[in-house]
């Protein structure tokens, strides 16, 4: 339940993160310019921009921040359904491990005739 919620709030954050890192822009352009009247039009000066951009910055500071310590939390919440035993772990160390696959020196030896067999007399063609 607890990594459910979570990852429910790094999603948000996220999204969140996101939004505010394309606010931001690095020559005055973007919320923190417009704002502030950048825009080649007249305007007022609402908050100004370097107030925008203190806020903005902070913001994804924050957001970072939490971002990263709900993801290590994350790490500790996560269901792995109780210790669990490998297979030979179960078996033991000692029992015998089956297998199919036989080595190359391990088969047994092709059997060996006792006696040599007489070569077959050769087969003459018939001449006719």
């Amino acid at each position: 339940m607890a990594y459910t919620i979570i990852m429910i709030l790094v999603a948000i954050i996220c999204v969140l993160l996101t939004i505010v890192v394309l606010l931001q822009s690095g020559q005055g352009g973007g919320l923190s310019g417009g704002i502030a009247g950048n825009t080649g039009g007249g305007g007022g000066n609402m908050m100004g921009a370097r107030r925008t951009a203190d806020f903005l910055s902070k913001t994804t500071s924050v957001l970072a921040t939490l971002f990263l310590t709900l993801c290590l939390a994350a790490n500790f919440f996560i269901d792995t359904g109780g210790p669990t035993r490998s297979t030979i772990q179960e078996r033991g160390v000692d029992a015998p491990f089956e297998s199919d696959f036989v080595m190359p020196g391990e088969e047994e030896p092709a059997e060996v005739p006792a006696e040599p067999q007489e070569p077959a007399e050769p087969v003459e063609p018939d001449s006719e």
